[in-house]
């Protein structure tokens, strides 16, 4: 870590430290060697830019990541609290604001996702709080007239033969000090806090309507926006008559900006009203032209015909498939998703004075700032971006065209400009998973040894849409011609060169074979694309595991058997795969009940998952899953329990219903009545047992999600002799 000196007034401007003080900028580039100067202040001491002790001693530590319900600021205060000795409960967790210091070590920016935030900073952030507590320890020597051996600390105390003394009491003196660079972190052992089950840092608050998400800001002269935008994506305004929703009750501003027509009014509904008496004409694009069984048809004719570019070559796959004692060849097909997260987009862009401000829930709060900058033409450093929690994300909370829309409009109207995208919206306006065309080649041995793994996926990839989206965002003062430059660039280069790897990750890692090929062919309809719930693994995960139960059973070994031996090379995942094994070998499923099994490695956690599975004429209904996963350290256990349910759950309404259309170009569902989630009442239990591998914590937030359709297909395969290769599933 870089220590770096800024002065009160800088920090207190670009991150919104309550009650000020010293501030000492802290980057988090997850090295854990850092010298913390430390200088005097009326209210106590900063010993970096996360963390505040003042003198009446409350403990504020400021989270770098955003909480869209994964539970980040739990983990990651849990991590300062324990080497500190301070229970996260007893904290103050604020939301960092924007500032260099808080990149993302996986990112290089300020963002959160990929499931990395405790796998980043899970030594960083227990070396602050070590640091800090050595402070503390010395100051408190020199004002008791102890020695340092002499002194333990507890709850946020001091403690010296038996007395009791807040940390606060001795931030003067701590502030005169040198801090220690590398103290010594706890052993495992002497843990009180991680790998402890309590209750969410932010429970209280939301359990009581009182935690603020971007949609509940509220300030002095707010107006509320509604955007028209074409059904079709890439498609321009061609024409308006804006006097049917001009002469609407509360209506102030019919507005023509980047993505359509705005209306402005003093409510949301009245805005949403008016904004329905629109009637604007669009231009034509080529997406008009396309439909589901366009995308369907020409992902078939790339996979027949094109050859594609190679991401890994290993060994020699043709050799491979001739000593195999039988090969196999399945296709997989997973459809365009939405993330449909329980909080629409909304974003809230106030500009005074050449100033602004922006409060909106994103998973990068920098890019929230760089936006509005950019498209008010105030410079960034005159933009204050708010953190606000977030209503649920799963990828979809990294692009901001919403916070765009919300600075056109505040700009042309000179308002303050709440603007809300209703469900719909979301949903037919949105960013999409890709959808993608995958087929397997594998050959296998009698004794159960694969040969050969040749994999091949058509679709579009999401990193240049990604620099597309980001890009402006990061660098305002960028110009259009070099942004469209780069962004085509990536086009060629994902599409001709190399391969994008999130559009197969997972589709080829886990099972040990000497012989391997996989390639992808890139055809992009111009849908937008973006990262959803665990990326690429969302539908690889169906083809790699549905291949493997089906060389299982060409052998007449049993699936999981199978699995154990093909994981030598993999020992976590082959661990996870046994203890599934055991408690599959426990499970007595009531009669007409199945039990499928699948197993899937992603974001450095390994996760195995069982489903108990009836099938009655052609509805699948899944009564219990049972969820093993090594995610290393269970830094809170509950919270891990809580992201592989949500993960079961967000992954089930996806293998069961999930499905978006495309009528010419525009996507045919809009709400819940025809792109439905899982209900309550289908809900299956679940049962996690966690792995407590002794490393360093892994991802949790996605790791639940790719085994489950497998493991439904696997367990619906027993019930019914039908092979499921397509999402969503349906039965013949």
């Amino acid at each position: 870590m870089k220590a770096i000196n800024m002065s009160r007034r800088k920090f207190l401007k670009t991150s919104s430290v309550v009650g000020g003080g010293l501030v000492v900028g802290f980057a988090m580039t997850g090295c854990s060697t850092v010298k913390l100067p430390i200088e005097m202040s009326d209210y106590g001491f900063v010993p970096n830019a996360f963390l505040q002790i003042t003198p009446d001693n409350t403990v504020r530590f400021y989270c770098p990541r955003d909480e869209m319900g994964q539970g980040v600021t739990t983990g990651l205060g849990t991590l300062i609290g324990e080497e500190l000795d301070v229970h996260p409960q007893d904290m103050e967790i604020s939301f960092a604001g924007v500032h260099r210091d808080y990149k993302n070590p996986d990112f290089g920016v300020q963002g959160t996702g990929g499931s990395s935030s405790l796998k980043a900073h899970y030594l960083p952030l227990r070396q602050v709080g070590a640091n800090t507590r050595a402070l503390l320890v010395e100051a408190a020597a020199r004002d008791l007239g102890v020695s340092v051996g002499d002194i333990a600390t507890e709850s946020g105390h001091v403690v010296v033969a038996g007395k009791r003394f807040p940390y606060g009491q001795f931030v003067g003196t701590a502030a005169l000090l040198t801090a220690p660079e590398q103290a010594p972190l706890k052993l495992n052992a002497d843990f009180r806090y991680i790998g402890t089950e309590f209750s969410r840092v932010d429970a209280i608050a939301k359990s009581t309507g009182t935690a603020e998400f971007g949609i509940d800001i509220d300030i002095p002269g707010m107006h509320h926006a509604v955007v028209i935008r074409s059904p079709i994506a890439g498609a321009k305004l061609s024409s308006v008559d804006k006097s049917g929703a001009q002469n609407m009750p509360g209506v102030t501003d019919v507005i023509e900006i980047s993505s359509g027509v705005a209306v402005v009014a003093e409510k949301y509904w009245q805005a949403k009203t008016a904004a329905e008496k629109l009637d604007p004409t669009w231009d034509d694009v080529a997406l008009a032209k396309v439909d589901t069984s366009t995308v369907r048809q020409d992902y078939a004719e790339a996979m027949k015909n094109e050859e594609g570019v190679s991401d890994t070559d290993e060994g020699n796959v043709v050799a491979g498939l001739e000593s195999a004692d039988h090969v196999i060849e399945s296709e997989y097909w997973a459809p365009y998703l939405a993330h449909a997260p329980m909080e629409t987009m909304n974003a809230i862009v106030r500009i005074e004075n050449g100033e602004a401000d922006v409060w909106s829930g994103t998973q990068g709060i920098v890019a929230a700032q760089g936006l509005v900058a950019r498209f008010s033409g105030i410079p960034v450093e005159k933009v204050r971006a708010h953190s606000t929690y977030l209503g649920g994300a799963f990828g979809r909370r990294g692009t901001l065209t919403h916070v765009i829309e919300a600075t056109e409009v505040a700009v042309a109207s000179n308002k303050p400009i709440h603007l809300l995208w209703s469900r719909e919206d979301d949903i037919r306006n949105g960013v999409y998973r890709p959808a993608s065309l995958m087929k397997i080649k594998a050959g296998v041995k009698n004794d159960g040894s694969i040969t050969a793994w040749q994999a091949k996926r058509v679709g579009g990839n999401i990193t240049p849409k990604t620099l597309e989206n980001m890009m402006p965002a990061l660098f305002p003062g960028l110009g259009d011609g070099t942004i469209d430059f780069m962004v085509g660039l990536s086009r060629d280069v994902f599409a001709s060169w190399v391969v994008d790897h999130s559009s197969v990750e997972g589709l080829y890692e886990d099972y040990d074979t000497a012989n391997k090929t996989v390639d992808h062919v890139t055809v992009d309809h111009n849908l937008p694309l973006t990262f959803w719930r665990s990326v690429g693994h969302s539908y690889t995960s169906l083809a790699k595991e549905g291949m493997v139960d089906e060389l299982a059973e060409k052998v007449g070994m049993d699936p999981v058997q199978f699995r154990v031996n093909n994981t030598q090379n993999n020992p976590r995942l082959n661990n996870v795969i046994k203890v599934g094994q055991q408690q599959m070998k426990k499970m007595q499923p009531a009669e007409g009940r199945y039990l499928g099994f699948a197993s899937h490695h992603s974001f450095s956690t390994d996760v195995a998952e069982i489903a108990e599975v009836s099938v009655e004429g052609n509805e699948i209904r899944v009564h219990k899953v049972t969820c093993i996963v090594d995610c290393g350290i269970a830094v809170n256990p509950d919270v891990v329990r809580g992201q592989m349910e949500g993960a079961v759950m967000f992954g089930l309404t996806a293998a069961l219903y999930g499905d978006l259309d495309l009528e010419q170009g525009a996507i045919k569902q809009s709400n819940f009545h025809d792109y439905p989630i899982l209900r309550m009442g289908e809900a299956p239990e679940v049962d996690v047992i966690i792995i407590d591998s002794g490393t360093e914590p892994t991802g949790v937030g996605e790791p639940g999600l790719p085994p489950i359709a497998p493991a439904v297909a696997s367990a619906v395969y027993k019930a019914t002799g039908q092979r499921l290769r397509s999402l969503p599933f349906k039965l013949a």
